[in-house]
């Protein structure tokens, strides 16, 4: 198993992981299985969508904004973050992607996002395998 840190730099962020996670997958030597991602966070998730238009993110982040809005939870008088708990766990912790030759099988457009939403913080993402 490989963990992955990424450093986040605002509160509620998308971060593409897609290389970094090719990186890990490349060195594994794996040449057919699952790669399996989980982030062991409960403000943090994992997704699968677009990176290569920036709107994407932002429109992800604010659709979720409307949907869970901040500063109406009771978890927000324990520390002020009870919407980031909830979108992580309607995102989910997990993702699980085939490989063949030694490759993710991701579409043409679909990269690995780190989704931030209580940070900045440094994450953890662990990568193990399946075969």
């Amino acid at each position: 198993m490989e963990i992955l840190k990424v450093k986040t730099r605002k509160r509620k962020e998308v971060v593409d992981i897609t290389a970094d996670v090719e990186r890990i997958v490349s060195k594994s030597n794996v040449k057919e299985g699952i790669c399996f991602l989980f982030v062991p966070h409960a403000t943090a998730a994992l997704t699968i969508n677009e990176s290569a238009d920036p709107n994407i993110k932002t429109d992800f982040l604010e659709s979720l904004e409307k949907l869970i809005p901040d500063g109406i939870w009771r978890h927000d008088r324990i520390d002020n973050n009870g919407a980031a708990h909830l979108k992580s766990a309607i995102i989910k912790p997990d993702l699980m992607i085939p490989i063949k030759d030694s490759r993710l099988l991701l579409g043409t457009w679909q990269a690995i996002m780190l989704c931030e939403f209580d940070g900045p913080r440094e994450r953890k993402i662990y990568v193990s395998f399946l075969k």
